[in-house]
């Protein structure tokens, strides 16, 4: 593995590693405080109802409704299509990656269910929700569709299209949760533990596969040989002695 791969692989631990952590004392904070509003919740929830005309209502709920039901398994479906080279191998990468999102929302509906937190007050809604509030389930959903597909296409496609996928994800994610809160029906600090929750969860994942599948790891197996490979040496031809030059004639004495 060259220093770039190996340094990016260190890099995914760490952020796995530190998320974990943030979510796991953000959780233990909603707890202890038995799901009342953290510093800055009541300010961003007081913002966003005195800011919520119709025309942004509408725009929010048609982006909150892409974090849930059937579009975030299309998203990871396509991520699977892409990352894999071939017929057989895509039918490893769809289960893997559909599977990656399946349990990664478990473990959210588990946290969920454990820490009960309360929502923002039903009179503030301007969209339907149900259940808990911590951690967000929109926001951990579109997190972990737009992870997903960043994996793919890093595997697979040219570094620029990569490059403009992965921010039009991230963008999405980010405006899926954004809209949870705007619309009242989340605490920020609930969008929050969605996003840290879903970044924890994915590079779990990433070092696990580059652990056990290391042809599966961005450029791993995209069908060209990796830049840091050396070639195959061919063994050279064992060299043979030179024959000695014929002795000078001599002159008879």
């Amino acid at each position: 593995m060259s220093e770039a791969r190996q340094a990016v692989r260190s890099g995914t631990v760490w952020a796995g590693v530190l998320c974990a952590g943030l979510f796991g004392c953000l959780a233990i904070l909603v707890g202890i405080r038995h799901g009342a509003p953290l510093p800055g919740d009541g300010a961003v929830h007081t913002w966003a109802l005195g800011h919520r005309p119709p025309v942004a209502q509408a725009l929010a709920r048609g982006i909150t409704a892409t974090g849930t039901g059937i579009w975030p398994y299309l998203i990871v479906t396509a991520a699977g299509l892409i990352a894999g080279r071939d017929a057989r191998e895509r039918l490893r990468t769809v289960p893997c990656a559909l599977a990656v999102l399946l349990v990664g929302q478990l473990v959210r509906g588990a946290v969920m269910e454990s820490v009960a937190r309360a929502r923002p007050d039903p009179a503030d809604w301007v969209a339907y929700a149900s259940g808990y509030a911590f951690p967000s389930g929109h926001t951990t959903t579109s997190a972990l569709a737009a992870g997903l597909l960043c994996w793919a296409v890093t595997r697979r496609a040219r570094p620029d299209l990569a490059r403009t996928t992965c921010v039009l994800a991230v963008c999405w994610a980010a405006a899926v949760g954004a809209t949870r809160a705007y619309l009242g029906v989340h605490w920020a600090s609930d969008v929050l533990g969605g996003w840290l929750l879903a970044i924890a969860w994915l590079s779990l994942c990433a070092w696990g596969l580059t652990r056990w599948r290391p042809q599966w790891r961005p450029g791993g197996n995209s069908g060209t040989a990796p830049r840091d490979a050396e070639p195959p040496r061919t063994p050279a031809a064992p060299s043979r002695p030179s024959p000695e030059p014929p002795p000078a004639p001599t002159s008879p004495e």
